[in-house]
Order: C-alpha cells, then structure tokens, then sequence
C-alpha cells in the first residue's frame, strides 16, 4: 500500500479508499491510484484485513455424504452456484463435514473458532435441529429450505416450490390427454415429498381425474422406483407416472424396459430435479428443473442483507421450478 501511495502521489489513507471506498474519493484522484494499483500488481492482503474487520469473508457449507444407489446430483449444481456467487461478492464457501453421530459437531468447531462469518444451512426439514441450534446461538445463518417447522423463525430462507413442480409436471401429462397418472413418491415421512405429491393431487382434482389407487410412497432408491411401478402397472395400469425424484423415475423405466415397453411411447415417466441422469439417458428423461442458479443469487443477497451494519433481513424467497420436456413424455394420444 505504501508503494502504490507513492508511486500515485497520495496518503496510505486515500490508496485505502480507492479499494474500499472508491465514491469518497475525485474520479482523478481515484483514476491515478487504480492506474499505480495495476502497474504495480497490488492486492489487497486478506489476512491482515480480517484481523482489523474480524470478518473472514468465509461462508461455512456443511455437505452431506453421497446417497447411493441416487440419480440426483442437486446440491452438487446449487454448491457450484453458491461459489460462484459468493466469490463475485466478494466471500468464499468452506465446505465441512459433521460426524453422522453428531451433525452439531462441524457447526460448533467453526462457530467457538469464529472461522467463518455466516452459515448456509441445507437441511431444514422436520427433525433436523441445525437451524434451530444456530438461532439458539444468534449465529447467522441463511436457510436453502423453508422452516418447516417453525413458521414464527425469522431467518432469512429460499426455497423452490416443490408442489408448483409436480403440478407443472402432472399438467403437462393431461395436455398430452393422460388420464390414468400414477405417483411415485418419498415415505410419508417426507415434508418435501409430500409437498410434491400435493401438486400431483391438485392438478389431477382440477382436470376431474382421480387419484384413488394411483399413488405409492417408498424410498428414494432405483430399486423402490422399479418395484413400485411394477406393481402400479399390474394393478392400477397407469399409462404416465410422476415421480417425486429422478432416481425414482429412473426405476419406473428400468421396469418399463424389463417389460418390453418404451419410455414414452407406451407409458409416459416424467422425473423430478433434472439430473445429468435425466439428461443423458435415452431417449431423455422428462423432469421438473429447480433454480438452483438463482437460489443461489438470492442466497448470497441475503447473506449480503444479513452481514451489512445494520444487518438487513428479508422476507423468504420463493422460486418455481420449470419443466425440461424429453423424449419419455411421449406424443400426444388420441
């Protein structure tokens, strides 16, 4: 800093301003630092900037172990997202684990540590006490899921509206003049399968269709899905499901396939989250795509808002999904 003041004929104060505070400073007088700044390659040394700020400019991840036997890679999309963005406003994502026996235990080294500056929490769903511990602790936090079990929490929240996406999924399927649509979804035990399936439900009452006999809750493996359309077509005979994942759609047409028939030609299978699954398989896995790019914009606003002084925060955010439409929709029937 003491080179580049004097190589521009200024204070060490005005060479700070122009990096932190460029608006205080004449467009010549900041034209001059920037033009020493970028003949002399200088960077602002984060280290000796976190002890004044004591901000460290990191935003703590935990990440969950790898479900086998999925298809869906959706937080692996919202991780690189939330880098990304976090790294243009100016932050970086450090990435920990917690013991299976205590998931507390990642959260609590970072905090007495004062390691990161904020958390983004991923598991809000029913019995998971991360985002209850943290407001407990005033830690600040912004929440990829709505509170679920708690509609007073005041934490700043996104999330994508899994049921608009079953609907969307499930509507799309009438115009294409199903009426016999199966469901495939997560145990009851599920908030955010039965959020979806109540999608299916809405749009198949809408159309006067029923629903009676056409849906089953498993878990969300390839083998639940391939054992539950099995039975479905063997007693229901759906000509289209909707499935609560892409690994359970992935299932449907494993049984599709062991019984001769094609995806989409002969019984219609549209998915849920857009994996590279989805993508790839022939002849293209219809599925329901969430916004993880955007939740990602809207987590990192809200970081932003939650880490200003004074700290900002808004009201939660929710986003609709769309729907990628493949070859396992099929052609319109008659």
């Amino acid at each position: 800093m003491a080179d580049v003041a004097e190589l521009a004929g200024v204070s060490r104060q005005t060479v700070s301003n122009a990096v932190n505070n460029p608006d205080l400073l004449r467009a010549d007088t900041l034209a001059r630092v920037q033009q020493a700044i970028d003949e002399l390659g200088y960077k602002p040394n984060r280290a000796a900037r976190n002890l004044r700020t004591r901000s460290s400019h990191l935003i703590g991840l935990r990440i969950s172990p790898v479900q086998e036997g999925t298809a869906s890679a959706v937080m692996d999309r919202f991780v690189h997202s939330l880098v990304d963005k976090s790294g243009e406003a100016g932050y970086h994502v450090m990435l920990f684990t917690s013991d299976h026996e205590d998931p507390l235990a990642g959260y609590d080294d970072l905090l007495r540590s004062t390691a990161v500056d904020a958390f983004v929490v991923t598991d809000t769903y029913f019995g998971e006490e991360q985002a209850a511990w943290l407001r407990e602790r005033r830690a600040p936090f912004v929440a990829f899921g709505r509170p679920w079990d708690d509609t007073s929490a005041r934490h700043p929240w996104v999330d994508v509206d899994g049921a608009a996406g079953a609907d969307l999924a499930t509507a799309h399927l009438i115009e294409k003049g199903h009426t016999r649509i199966a469901w495939i979804g997560w145990r009851k035990d599920s908030v955010l399968g039965e959020e979806r399936r109540s999608g299916w439900v809405r749009a198949m009452h809408r159309a006067g269709l029923p629903t009676t006999g056409l849906a089953s809750r498993v878990e969300d493996a390839v083998a639940s899905g391939r054992g539950a359309s099995g039975v479905m077509l063997d007693e229901a005979a759906p000509t289209a499901f909707v499935c609560a994942s892409d690994t359970l759609a992935v299932g449907v047409m494993h049984t599709l396939a062991e019984r001769r028939l094609q995806a989409g030609d002969d019984v219609a299978v549209v998915g849920f989250d857009d994996s590279q699954v989805a993508q790839t398989v022939w002849p293209g896995l219809t599925s329901v795509r969430q916004p993880l790019e955007e939740a990602a914009i809207e987590v990192v606003k809200a970081l932003e808002g939650l880490l200003a002084t004074p700290s900002q925060v808004g009201p939660g955010v929710m986003l609709t999904p769309t729907l990628e439409i493949r070859g396992t929709s099929g052609p319109d029937r008659a």
